[in-house]
């Protein structure tokens, strides 16, 4: 078995800037068999290994204060079976680098996020999602895992091989094992007709159900301080037949929804008073607009102004009392909130520690502008979100631990199981894990 050398320590930060670690070594492995044999070397010297991707979560997950793993020499597909429509790829490999490569062969993953800069592991590992009430979250469609458990053995799991593994690995926090390879279900490639409307608040909410029911996805945002939300859909058609011109495309998702918006947060954190004015200006500023192309295209937006953000899943009945008490909580900060909260919904699965497990769920994501004030207002709205029996995304801040999460997910103690029986002597262990699953 090929033994890999750590690569000299460097410092180490997330795409937000607010979790930062300096690793003891760094490792760069380019074969499942290099992770096996390091982590193995790990396992004997008494050390602890985390596995990193692109950084894009805003927890503690992927922080290495001993060997970080860094999996950017394992990226590609590794096989396709078109007619199966089964695709399996490294871990290392960036959403956007997957959705060109599944393209290629005329494939497409179902549903995804808005952002298609993680890796395909740590997005899974955190259970990322899109809308839609046809779909869960994106684990949803892994068929297959391999993984290097905490002993250095290398598993291959699925529904049926080793099925509690693969329960709980398809949304895993990196505490079962470093994936190396993942096999997805995918769809034939398929063009979306999205329509982007600003609207009011409560004519959003008061036909709320038909919207989730009548749209293969729905989502809006709401504008703090005002009463108005951003409302989106995107539906299957047949033909790529009405797309954007590349001046709206810039003018929409690159200048104002990042070069203005930008400098309208730099505003709102300098001018406090203004951001208020800020928000309504924004709200009408995205003018409507119906467009049609690929369905990654559609789905994924760049992101370019950084924040910090929080996220829950809620049941999906309990938004409006959680919408109207978050209404209640910007308005009571000391400070202004700059960005929109998002609101999407999923359907339910059966991924043990996925935050739709077993329910239809709402998520609102709440932000703040990179380097603003923001654990006052997240502290304040998970209270809330905990009282309706929320579940915090596991890529986005919050304030949780062990005991309380044990109350809102019905198979985490089966979860601690399968850890206990691959990584007995928490090889995969950091101060993140700990605190969410127990030492």
């Amino acid at each position: 078995m090929t033994r890999t050398a750590p690569a000299l320590t460097r410092p180490w930060s997330n795409w937000a800037g607010n979790q930062q670690v300096t690793p003891l070594r760094v490792a760069m492995p380019s074969s499942t068999d290099e992770v096996s044999a390091l982590v193995q070397d790990a396992a004997t010297e008494g050390r602890r290994v985390k596995p990193v991707g692109t950084g894009h979560s805003f927890t503690a997950a992927a922080l290495a204060d001993d060997i970080q793993v860094d999996l950017r020499k394992m990226t590609g597909l590794i096989s396709v079976d078109r007619a199966a429509r089964l695709v399996t790829v490294q871990a290392g490999t960036d959403l956007f680098l997957l959705n060109e490569e599944l393209a290629k062969h005329g494939l497409a993953m179902p549903n995804l996020g808005d952002i298609n800069v993680q890796t395909i592991a740590g997005a899974i590992s955190t259970g990322t999602h899109g809308t839609g009430a046809g779909y869960g979250c994106l684990s949803t469609f892994v068929e297959g895992l391999t993984l290097v458990t905490g002993s250095g053995a290398v598993v291959r799991c699925s529904a049926s091989d080793d099925p509690d593994l693969f329960h709980a690995a398809r949304v895993g926090i990196g505490a079962l094992g470093v994936i190396t390879e993942v096999t997805l279900r995918c769809v034939d490639a398929f063009v979306l007709r999205a329509h982007e409307a600003p609207e009011l608040l409560t004519d959003v909410l008061g036909s709320l159900d038909e919207r989730i029911a009548g749209n293969d996805h729905f989502e809006f945002y709401w504008y703090p301080y005002t009463d108005r939300v951003q409302a989106k859909t995107n539906n299957k058609v047949p033909l790529d037949d009405a797309p954007l011109s590349p001046f709206r495309a810039w003018l929409d998702d690159e200048f104002l929804s990042n070069t203005v918006y930008a400098g309208a947060c730099r505003l709102g954190r300098a001018i406090p008073a203004m951001v208020p004015t800020v928000q309504a200006v924004s709200a009408r500023a995205l003018t409507e607009r119906t467009y049609t192309a690929r369905s990654d295209r559609v789905f994924c937006t760049p992101r370019r102004v950084k924040f910090t953000e929080m996220e829950y899943g809620v049941p999906r009945e309990a938004l409006p009392e959680a919408l109207a008490a978050l209404q209640h909580i910007v308005a009571s900060m000391p400070f202004m909130v700059q960005f929109p909260v998002e609101i999407r919904f999923t359907a339910p699965d059966d991924i043990w520690l996925s935050h739709g497990y077993g329910r239809e769920s709402a998520y609102l994501a709440i932000h703040q502008y990179v380097g603003a004030p923001y654990e006052p207002y997240f502290r304040a709205f998970e209270k809330v979100a905990a009282s309706l029996g929320g579940r915090p995304h596991w890529g986005k801040l919050h304030y949780r631990d062990a005991a309380s999460l044990r109350e809102v997910y019905p198979r985490f103690d089966d979860f601690l199981a399968v850890r206990d029986r691959v990584d007995p002597s928490r090889v995969l262990q950091n101060e993140y894990t700990t605190r969410v699953l127990g030492a």
